[in-house]
């Protein structure tokens, strides 16, 4: 028997409890405007305090607000290509696994209050995460090892006796998989504004991030197609079956008996548990908290408008809040990596004309400078660049439409991904535009889509089974926003 294998069923589950804690969450999309436009790093309007809070001089005196909701849609999904899937109902070694996250109440809230050349601003928003995603058919991770059963199962019968009226092979199997995560990284910022002089002026401020993340699995209800005849004769707890779906307890229970190691007596036994209506089951929250520093600095002349702003590395642990494990790996109140990578970005606006403003942003992300759960920050080359262009055109006093573009690259390597956390390279187009219903209130509507370049990964050891298979990795984004500024 091998061990890699049944090694491989506890590995499953020890992703499982960090994959929606780490990987690059930070979000940028904050307010409705960013929808439309996408691009806000050069943003003198109330959206500027998330995205450039040194330009917020440029309002005028009193208080000014924007409330925000998106509502966000995504599908995530793998295609994973391995021989002994073949006993599944797509045939042919491959399997498709789609996970669907919605989150259809995402609020922020932006103020601001300006006094002369001082402005206070404050910021309320889901800063990371956002979503709930729900894999109904499970992942590859878990399937890849369960779907080796059969093999081992047949290899074991090719070393008995060569008997007459003895015999044990296996072919195809069914288990109930499933998993469920969520994350959310609510951050709330505050800070002042300084107008140096007509040109200048410097922002400083911080973010406090919470983290909260839950997610939950099972396997359940495993059966094996088992022919079998004549073992209960050697002793061997395996009853005679005519190659039907049933329990392969009584070959784990002779595994279990032979193991050769603590770990992989740990191993089949969670194994077995998944044979059960109960299974084996994962219950976990983690949550933290950390402090984001952020300077900004904003250039005006005339018809031009620069922003540049940087948020420090956020340094913060996760604590396990574990209520069900039986992979017995999850102790509760045990710390995880989840750094915020630092991040710059760098905005040029332009006025055109009157009526036509045009802007170009730049996102750089430290994210290999950030400490992430398993070290996944050395598979990280630099780290995340974002490149941004929209334009605005005010068709009449009232109306005005935009539209923008965003290409973002990742300097991931394919050790970085795994079946619940991947990054993958992608463009994004929004379009949208406003209302001044009044002198004082504006209504803003944008929808944004991304559309993501597939990463394919060819593994020698896939899940370590100890045999070659694929992933193939792609997502789907869809976001609709709304939302109203308003000052007095």
């Amino acid at each position: 028997m091998s061990r890699k294998i049944y090694l491989s069923i506890l590995i499953t589950f020890l992703c499982v409890s960090t994959a929606f804690a780490g990987g690059i969450l930070t979000n940028t999309n904050q307010t409705a405007r960013f929808a439309r436009l996408l691009c806000l790093d050069a943003s003198t309007s109330i959206d500027a305090a998330y995205s450039n809070p040194a330009g917020l001089v440029m309002l005028k005196d009193g208080f000014h607000f924007s409330f925000s909701n998106q509502s966000v849609y995504q599908t995530r999904n793998i295609r994973s290509e391995f021989a002994p899937l073949a006993g599944n109902p797509e045939g042919n070694g491959w399997k498709k696994y789609k996970g669907e996250a919605s989150a259809p109440i995402v609020p922020s809230l932006q103020a601001a209050y300006k006094n002369g050349p001082w402005v206070i601003s404050a910021n309320l928003a889901v800063s990371g995460g956002g979503g709930k995603a729900t894999f109904n058919r499970g992942l590859p991770m878990f399937e890849a090892p369960i779907a080796t059963l059969p093999l081992l199962i047949t290899q074991a019968g090719q070393a008995l006796p060569p008997i007459p009226g003895i015999g044990l092979s296996a072919q195809g199997y069914s288990v109930d998989q499933f998993m469920e995560g969520s994350s959310f990284i609510y951050g709330a910022q505050l800070g002042a504004s300084y107008q140096i002089n007509e040109h200048f002026s410097l922002y400083g401020g911080f973010r406090l991030n919470i983290v909260n993340n839950s997610y939950e699995g099972h396997l359940r209800n495993l059966k094996v197609g088992i022919t079998s005849s004549g073992l209960t004769g050697l002793g061997l707890p395996i009853s005679d079956n005519d190659g039907s779906l049933t329990d392969p307890s009584g070959f784990l229970d002779y595994a279990i008996a032979n193991a050769s190691s603590e770990a992989q007596k740990a191993s089949l036994g969670l194994l077995k548990k998944a044979t059960t209506e109960t299974g084996a089951r994962l219950k976990n929250k983690q949550s933290g908290w950390g402090v984001s520093p952020i300077i900004g600095l904003n250039y005006n002349y005339e018809k031009l408008n620069i922003g540049v702003k940087y948020e420090f590395r956020t340094g913060l642990n996760v604590e396990n809040k574990t209520k069900i494990d039986d992979t017995g790996m999850f102790t509760d109140g045990v710390n995880t990596p989840h750094d915020i990578p630092g991040l710059l970005t760098v905005g040029v606006s332009y006025q055109i004309t009157p009526k036509l403003m045009a802007t170009v942003g730049y996102h750089h992300f430290f994210d290999s400078e950030a400490d992430m759960d398993r070290g996944k920050q050395k598979y990280v080359s630099g780290g995340t660049d974002e490149y941004l262009f929209g334009a605005e055109y005010q068709i009449d006093p009232i109306f005005l439409i935009s539209a923008g573009g965003q290409i973002t690259r990742y300097g991931v390597k394919d050790e970085f991904q795994n079946d619940l956390s991947f990054s993958i390279n992608s463009y994004s187009i929004g379009f949208g535009g406003a209302a001044n219903v009044s002198k004082n209130v504006k209504i803003n509507i944008g929808y944004f889509w991304t559309t993501y370049s597939d990463w394919k990964i060819n593994y020698s050891n896939y899940n370590n089974t100890g045999l070659a298979g694929t992933n193939i990795y792609s997502r789907t984004n869809k976001v609709f926003a709304a939302g109203v500024d308003f000052s007095f």
